[in-house]
This record gives structure tokens, sequence and C-alpha cells, in this order.
């Protein structure tokens, strides 16, 4: 004989079961169940940067990730923004040898002598392209025409690691000064900064994202 439940009281009403299904996301690799990939995912991925600042920290914080995974970057976020000063330009382009030193004896984020000095350096063509009144973002979005590129990718396995506008953007970048700007990083960068909507068909970012775009 199947055990019931306990039946409510009197006038109580009965217990609905509480839904526990996750929304379908991206199938990225050691994402499920880790619970700051998966806001990464929802709150930040895709969504349409348009503030050079955080354009900036972004690309300097993908060139960090070059030969590493970017959820090692992210664990790392917070003491990379307390390492750089919030990411400040003008206080990171002022950087000497004190506080090369320092980052490099900062357990906290990333230690490799040619990413902060390419970091420091682009702080000062930030702020060198800023003062000749080439604004950041713009000179970024214009690879782009103005607006996210929409894609249409239903398996992870149709998402390229580079496409022509992120060569082209890459080159550009490298002829500005810009150190680790490679056109699988600047791609990335792209899918993360919204230049480009990669979640994917069935993923439940996709549209809301795309709606952004339009």
């Amino acid at each position: 004989m199947r055990r019931l439940g306990a039946l409510p009281a009197p006038g109580e009403p009965p217990k609905v079961p509480a839904m526990t299904s996750d929304p379908i996301r991206c199938g990225w690799r050691g994402m499920a169940g880790d619970a700051l990939y998966e806001a990464y995912h929802d709150e930040e991925w895709g969504v349409p940067e348009y503030d050079p600042r955080a354009l900036w920290e972004k690309l300097v914080l993908d060139g960090f990730q070059a030969g590493l995974a970017w959820i090692t970057i992210l664990r790392k976020r917070e003491a990379f923004r307390a390492a750089f000063d919030d990411f400040d330009p003008e206080k990171v382009a002022r950087y000497g040898e004190a506080d090369r030193a320092r980052l490099m004896a900062d357990a906290g984020i990333v230690r490799s002598n040619a990413k902060i000095d390419a970091a420091i350096n682009g702080a000062r063509i930030y702020l060198d392209m800023r003062d000749r009144g080439e604004d950041f973002s713009r000179f970024l979005w214009a690879f782009t025409d103005g607006k996210p590129i929409q894609n249409d990718f239903s398996e992870i396995g149709q998402v390229p690691a580079q496409t022509p506008v992120a060569v082209e953007m890459s080159k550009a970048l490298k002829a500005k000064g810009f150190k680790f700007v490679g056109p699988v990083i600047v791609y990335a960068f792209m899918q993360a900064t919204g230049l480009v909507n990669d979640h994917l068909t069935h993923c439940h970012r996709h549209a809301p994202i795309r709606a952004m775009g339009t």
C-alpha cells in the first residue's frame, strides 16, 4: 500500500511542492552548479556595454586571461580591482616600479610582468586616445556599426573562436600599442561586452540580449 504524506489539518490549504527547475543556459564547461559563474552568465555576459572605462577594464582582464580559463580571472576579479585601483586609468597610467613590484607580489591576481606592463601601458594609450578626442567606446563599437552582431547558434560547437571582425579589431588595437589583444582574446571580449550576441538560441538569455540590441 502506498504511503501518503500527512494530510493538512481541517481548514489548512494543501502544501504545493516548490519549483526547483533552473533556467536553460549556454553549455559552458564547469558552469553548472557554480553560483558565481552562473550569475556572470545570467547578468553580465553579452549585455551591451558602452561605458569606455568598463570596456577598458574588461579588455585588460581578458588580456590577463591569456592562456587561462575565464573562471580563473572571474574568481580573482575583485582582487584585480583592488590591486589596480578599480581600473581607474588615470591612476594606473601613473604606476611606476614600486607599483609593478607591488602587483608582482600580490597573490590575489595573475602575476605576470608582461601582462602587468600591458595593463599599465594600455591605461596610457586609453588616456592618450581620450585626450585626442577619440572615445574608446565609439572606437570599439564602430567595428560593428554601433550595434551588436546577432548570431543564432544552437550548439556550442558552432560558436567560432574568432571572426573577421575580431581580426580587424585586433589589428587596430595592436596598431595603437595595446598588448594581449589577439583575435581570439578580442572575440571573447566582444562576446562578453555585447558587441556580439553568442548566447545559444535555447539559452534563456538569448532573446533578452537580442532585445537590448534592437
